[in-house]
């Protein structure tokens, strides 16, 4: 495999040809440490729905080889959390060397909330030291930051509790922190002397980027670039001024993009999926944004499979699996 580099808004291999990177997010690692099934998913994937790209998540605490990702769980023995860990980072790696011999690029996602912290500092100085210039390997600092303000989200800060009126897409209950920033998680990653291309979600659960025009845009000039993450679901507005009116400046990835045919938790209603799925594909496909479609796991919404046999969902897996292998869309909806 190539090594990638970002070039302007632009990611390319090192023959200088830009690659669109599409693939899907596999979830499951983040909150079983065996990831019961993923090297099927992971085969899947690749060779019958035509993925370029995995995002992989992953969690600090099963890194680290703790039992829980409760804080407050019981204390285990240091060997214990040492043969987990081991185990752990030797399932990531069988996955990424399982992508990687197939032509395929693995995000290694740090799949966490709100803000990093000193714990997820530490992560990224372990995690890219075991990956330090792998071809198939980019970074994915944080999964989804929230309720922070920019100058935090990039250079950390004290980080206040949960707020009213806030859109709460989990059921993780956010709470004051030290947050390190995002900046402090790449430079944790060049420190080791790798230089793979890392990703940076924006606020509001990795949707809004406008922090970039604001003077809090990241640097890396030791690194192969970054990749700006936008996570966009039918229940985020204004997202043209928000995420694509970035894309010609910077690489956008879309980590997660997804639909349901019923409304989520939080919402009343939802749009109709067989019209947003098709328009959200057409707006990829004409911009040429790279993704990774949410979610290939029946027990993750917005699910793109079915089952354990990653049968498609009629309402988005369908139409994912279809551009995936080629199919144009098109859409007279202009985001």
């Amino acid at each position: 495999m190539q090594t990638l580099t970002v070039k302007g808004n632009k990611v390319r291999n090192e023959e200088g040809k830009a690659l669109w990177l599409q693939g899907l997010a596999i979830p499951s690692l983040e909150w079983d440490p065996q990831g019961n099934q993923m090297n099927f998913a992971f085969d899947q994937a690749i060779h019958d729905w035509h993925a370029n790209i995995i995002r992989m998540p992953v969690h600090s605490a099963f890194w680290f080889g703790h039992k829980s990702k409760r804080p407050d769980a019981a204390a285990d023995t240091p060997a214990a959390c040492r043969a987990r860990a081991a185990a752990y980072r030797k399932r990531c790696d069988k996955l990424i060397e399982q992508a990687a011999d197939a032509g395929c690029y693995v995000i290694l996602d740090l799949h966490e909330f709100k803000a990093p912290t000193e714990i997820h500092r530490r992560f990224w100085l372990d995690a890219a030291r075991r990956y330090a210039n792998h071809p198939a390997v980019l970074f994915g600092l944080f999964n989804e930051a929230h309720s922070v303000s920019w100058k935090v989200w990039r250079d950390g800060g004290r980080s206040a509790g949960p707020r009213r009126g806030v859109i709460a897409e989990n059921a993780e209950h956010p709470e004051a922190l030290e947050s390190v920033g995002h900046q402090a998680l790449i430079d944790a990653c060049r420190s080791t002397g790798a230089r793979n291309i890392v990703l940076a979600g924006g606020l509001d659960w990795s949707y809004d980027l406008r922090g970039l025009a604001r003077g809090y845009a990241l640097r890396d000039p030791d690194g192969n670039g970054i990749i700006y993450d936008a996570h966009i679901y039918p229940w985020k507005r204004g997202w043209k001024a928000k995420v694509l009116d970035f894309a010609a400046c910077v690489p956008i990835l879309l980590g997660e993009v997804g639909c349901m045919d019923k409304p989520m938790p939080f919402q009343e209603t939802t749009p109709d999926p067989y019209i947003w799925a098709p328009a959200m594909l057409a707006c990829i496909q004409r911009h040429r944004l790279h993704w990774t479609a949410w979610s290939f796991h029946w027990k993750a919404d917005p699910n793109i499979a079915l089952d354990e046999h990653y049968t498609p969902t009629p309402c988005w897996g369908a139409f994912v699996r279809a551009a995936l292998r080629g199919v144009p869309f098109t859409s007279k909806r202009m985001w």
